[in-house]
């Protein structure tokens, strides 16, 4: 919803943003512990080639790699989350610089230890962990090194890598700084003259709003910034997919695709799966594009009447209001999750809830183990803002369990398990109101939210997915990238999803690459849509199958990265590495749809 004045970081109650406190006191403390951590590093990489000296060196060599590593993850965290609440910060904006510095020499330090464990080799490897038991936690991680065996190289290589991954960080920090702080973007006004603030933290709530001016002006506004800068953002991301190329090539894959889903073991397989049943399935989107544009009484329907609200009095859902009932709709998993979910948004401060001024587009879940889980977003009090507080709770509960269940080695669970949670909780959630006696307006604010997530993760994200592997294959290519050449092939892209049924805005359309940071983690945006196949599938099975089906998905959210995600999620009860789980997402979408057209027409 459309907000006339965004506030300060100051004028934020302190009750609703998160708490840093809980971390490090204060930006003093966290300097020292940065100091500390930073002469540790030094001491660390004298380690260097002693590792073979048996399993007991081995054991406390692994062991202060996990401290370490644990420690610079709460220095980055604390750093990034006080920058992106507010990104005009110049003392937050320091704090990244020095945190990540150190992050670089860390890596740096830390990348002997593969290429010796490589040397020591499995067999000898599979002898200590027999002579000392303690070392039995890291087999699943032995496994998966001795796996990519053949892309780790030399002690030397390896370091520079390690160094490397400072600098390396440039195009994304760029990307974030150019958009969210330096950006000055147009007012958007409504039909009766006013004006409103655009920014990356209010735009979606001028994009939901009933006045088809105000939506078409923040539109425009919004894009039209980016498309000035079109040939400045282009060459960042070019930047940046160069880089992904470089290690591509450093590390022997065969593609940068590849790569990317080397280390979860995932196969390639299942991004073209999604891919190809994606494209099989767009007259599902024409449909839902029909069945707007009636409802919205308009001849044609604009890529700015996406999210135009289908109801006279959009329902409005208070902060507090939203954590009951997804509070509620999670009471299936038990008494654990949804206490320690209730206590995380009402009393220990997880959620930096409201926007203010300079602060980053969107919403994510951060965190390492040591800390809570904590969540930047923009709430609205709109349905569609409870789903969005759903989908980063369920990554945060999924921190949660990790870090409680894991090893420091196994906290950190991967982006593609990591989609399934996050949409698992908007699926409970749509399913347990919906299943109330709600009245009809909340009852449209729920499938509304609904086709909004099915959007922006099941024809957004597999379209930035195939632009994305596109731009790839161009540099692996040996191709050059362009603005023009960008904006014309996502265009081309979203012009076969909209058919005849919506009207394609060329260059406001083909410039939304830019849009999106997503893009600057390789190959991230097409697991949205594997997620949410999977949750769906998953939240279908919990709410059938009793206290036995809740049980293997929270064995699930314990397992982290102490073992593959396909492997995992089949223990929950999904495979995707099969088109099944898209397939019946589709299903779901259909059903979505035909319960909105009876509502709204």
């Amino acid at each position: 919803m459309a907000v006339t004045h965004l506030p300060t970081r100051n004028e934020i109650d302190p009750r609703h943003t998160w708490n840093d406190a809980s971390v490090y006191t204060d930006p003093d403390a966290w300097a020292a512990d940065l100091e500390a951590l930073s002469a540790e590093v030094d001491r660390f990489a004298a380690r260097q080639g002693s590792l073979s000296s048996g399993p007991k060196e081995l054991l406390a060599a692994l062991r202060e790699r996990d401290k370490l590593s644990q420690r610079a993850e709460m220095v980055i965290v604390y750093a990034y989350m006080g920058q992106a609440v507010e990104t005009t910060d110049q003392a937050a904006t320091a704090r990244v610089g020095r945190g990540m510095g150190v992050l670089g020499r860390l890596m740096g330090a830390l990348s002997f230890v593969e290429p010796e464990l490589l040397a020591i080799g499995r067999e000898q490897l599979n002898a200590w962990l027999a002579a000392e038991p303690r070392l039995a936690v890291y087999d699943h991680y032995f496994d998966t090194l001795f796996r990519r065996q053949d892309h780790v190289r030399s002690p030397e290589v390896e370091e520079v890598m390690g160094l490397a991954a400072d600098a390396f960080q440039g195009p994304s920090d760029v990307h974030s700084k150019l958009t969210d702080s330096d950006f000055q973007y147009a007012p958007a006004v409504d039909s009766a003259g006013n004006s409103y603030p655009v920014s990356p933290s209010s735009i979606d709530g001028l994009r939901s709003s009933a006045d088809r001016t105000l939506r078409r002006s923040a539109w425009e506004s919004y894009h039209d910034q980016h498309y000035a800068y079109r040939n400045t953002l282009a060459a960042n991301l070019a930047a940046s997919i160069k880089q992904n190329v470089l290690q591509m090539r450093v590390r022997r894959y065969p593609s940068t695709l590849a790569m990317a889903l080397y280390g979860d073991n995932i196969p390639e397989e299942v991004f073209h799966n999604l891919i190809d049943t994606f494209s099989r399935h767009r007259g599902v989107w024409q449909r839902y594009w029909d069945v707007r544009r009636r409802a919205l009484g308009v001849d044609k329907l604009y890529t700015y009447d996406i999210w135009a609200p289908l109801t006279n009095q959009p329902a409005r859902v208070p902060y507090e209001q939203a954590v009951e009932w997804i509070t509620a709709a999670l009471a299936p998993l038990g008494e654990e999750y949804t206490h320690t979910l209730r206590r995380g948004c009402l009393e220990e401060r997880w959620v930096d809830v409201y926007p203010n001024q300079g602060k980053t587009a969107g919403a994510f879940s951060a965190g390492c183990q040591g800390m809570h889980p904590f969540i930047v977003m923009s709430y609205d009090d709109s349905p569609l803002s409870m789903g969005t507080l759903a989908h980063e709770l369920g990554h945060s509960m999924h921190s949660w369990f990790t870090w409680e269940n894991q090893p420091h080695i196994y906290a950190n669970y991967s982006l593609f398990a990591a989609e399934v949670a996050s949409n698992f909780n908007q699926a409970m959630l749509r399913a347990y109101l919906l299943d109330q006696d709600i009245d009809r307006d909340l009852k449209i604010g729920v499938i509304e939210e609904a086709m909004a997530n099915f959007h922006r993760y099941f024809l957004i994200m597999p379209t930035l997915a195939m632009f994305e592997l596109e731009m790839h294959r161009r540099v692996e290519r040996g191709e050059g990238l362009t603005a023009d050449a960008m904006n014309d092939y996502l265009a081309d892209l979203f012009a076969a999803s909209y058919g005849d049924a919506a009207v394609l805005d060329r260059p406001r359309d083909g410039i939304r690459w830019a849009t999106f940071g997503h893009l600057y983690a390789d190959y991230y945006v097409f697991q949205y849509a594997t997620g949410i196949s999977g949750a769906n599938a998953l939240a279908q099975r919990v709410l059938s199958g009793g206290p036995a089906a809740a049980e293997a998905y929270l064995g699930f959210l314990k397992a982290g990265g102490s073992r593959y995600p396909l492997d995992a999620l089949r223990d929950a009860g999904v495979d995707l590495a099969t088109p099944a789980p898209v397939e019946t997402a589709f299903g779901v979408l259909e059903d979505l749809i035909e319960r909105l057209d009876a509502l709204v027409n």
